[in-house]
Order: structure tokens, then C-alpha cells, then sequence
């Protein structure tokens, strides 16, 4: 039964892959799908930050429990930097967005622009 499994993820991973490249008739139409996919995956790192940054703020509460059951178990170093390390996942989103508005004017950081050339605007 083990062995099955990694067989139906690949086989599901393949058909997946096939119906994502069959709505692609041209390189620009393939150029354009990944420059939107840049969107999404900013969008899913900010979830993930978010995601993560709540899950070592709950293992900070629960690590300052354990140090005041038993001090000599776990040093007060450990969810002091699951503490840091979860205000720092929580803000990334925060200073990605400052980051791009200082650095491009706008949070667009993807995307072409311009003229292309054979087209009239």
C-alpha cells in the first residue's frame, strides 16, 4: 500500500501538468501565464509568512510554559527567538510591500511594459 502512493501523487501531478500546458497555444501565451503566476506566488509567500508567523507565536506561548514548568528543561533563549522569529514572519509582508514602493514607485514588480513592436497602440 506505501509504494501505491507516490505512484497516484506522480500520476495526479502529470495530469495536472498536462491540462496547466494545454491552455498554451503560443510562446506569448506561455510568457503571460508566468508573469501572472508571479501575482500568486507572492500572494502564497505572504499567506505562508502569515501562516507560519502565527503557528511560532503559538509555540513561543507554549515554550514560555514549558520554561516556568521546568526552567532546567528549556532555556528562556528558546521561545524568546520563536518569538522573534514569529514578529518577523508577520511583518514580512509588511516590509515587502514598503520595499517595493521605495525601491519601484509601486507594488507592481512583475509584468512587461513597453512598446511591442509590430503592434500600433
Amino acid at each position: 500500500m506505501k509504494k501505491r502512493i507516490p505512484v497516484v501523487v506522480g500520476l495526479i501531478a502529470l495530469l495536472s501538468i498536462s491540462a496547466y500546458a494545454a491552455q498554451v497555444n503560443t510562446i506569448g501565451d506561455m510568457a503571460a501565464l508566468i508573469t501572472q503566476s508571479f501575482g500568486n506566488i507572492a500572494k502564497l509567500i505572504s499567506a505562508l509568512s502569515y501562516v507560519g508567523g502565527i503557528g511560532f507565536a503559538l509555540g513561543s506561548v507554549m515554550k514560555f510554559k514549558q520554561h516556568k514548568d521546568n526552567p532546567t528543561q528549556i532555556p528562556v533563549g528558546t521561545p524568546i527567538a520563536m518569538l522573534f522569529i514569529a514578529s518577523s514572519l508577520l511583518f514580512f509582508p509588511v516590509v515587502l510591500h514598503m520595499t517595493g514602493m521605495s525601491v519601484f514607485g509601486t507594488v507592481k514588480t512583475a509584468g512587461p511594459s513597453g512598446i511591442i513592436w509590430g503592434q500600433d497602440s
